[in-house]
């Protein structure tokens, strides 16, 4: 593991709740399995001030440091000289510390550690993991259905599929987006105790896109999630 870059430290960070919000109506876009769609509530948040990134050294691949240059180096993450794959080049030139196969899997985790955060109401662990403006966004959420004394219940079933749509530095700021194709069982009541959207016995597929930031050499190891889409 390279000494502190590893995003999957963010999980440690987190010991949220099982209950939960929907996620699925704040984060992103949801597909019942019926195939009827749902659309998200949540107002994406634009990625204005690139919040914080990682350090830099060779990619390690399958236990070998990889030279830049070799076009094996981002297999299973982006096609060989394609623009994602010479975005991530770019990444390592600047961040030699930089491990894509890592960032995915501290992705994974820090994922669900902001949906059970959002879910629990977590504000001190959303504070940690969001820039400023995702945070003022999610906790303005948190506060409302709290208002409206509604609560839910949530299941984190898994997720399918985690992939780099994009990479890119700007000015001292790396910028990766990642697709989460995810699971999740949940259900809204209401003050009364009433399902009023969502069901308990019924799995929903959820896709999130997430722009995640660190400042180049940077001594925090954290990504801070600093934009949030609904997926096309």
């Amino acid at each position: 593991m390279q000494d502190g870059f590893d995003l999957s430290v963010i999980v440690f960070l987190v010991l949220a709740a099982f209950v939960g919000w929907r996620l699925y109506s704040v984060l992103g876009t949801r597909t019942e399995r019926d195939g009827e769609p749902s659309p998200s509530r949540f107002r994406p948040v634009a990625p204005a001030k690139p919040a914080e990134i990682p350090p830099a050294n060779d990619t390690i691949i399958e236990g070998e440091a990889k030279p830049v240059h070799d076009p094996a180096r981002w297999r299973g993450i982006a096609e060989p000289d394609s623009p994602l794959a010479q975005s991530l080049d770019h990444i390592v030139e600047a961040e030699p510390s930089f491990d894509a196969r890592h960032f995915l899997s501290g992705g994974r985790a820090a994922y669900e550690a902001i949906v059970l955060a959002f879910a629990a109401g977590d504000r001190a662990t959303l504070k940690d993991l969001l820039s400023r403006d995702v945070f003022e966004s999610f906790t303005g959420a948190i506060a409302e259905r709290e208002g409206k004394g509604e609560t839910v219940e949530t299941t984190f079933v898994g997720l399918d599929k985690v992939e780099i749509k994009d990479a890119q530095i700007k000015g001292k700021t790396v910028q990766i987006t990642v697709k989460f194709l995810s699971k999740l069982i949940t259900a809204t009541r209401n003050a009364k105790g009433d399902i009023i959207e969502g069901a308990t016995d019924k799995v929903i597929d959820v896709t999130d896109v997430w722009t995640f930031a660190r400042e180049v050499g940077s001594r925090d190891p954290a990504w801070k999630l600093i934009a949030t889409e609904a997926a096309q």
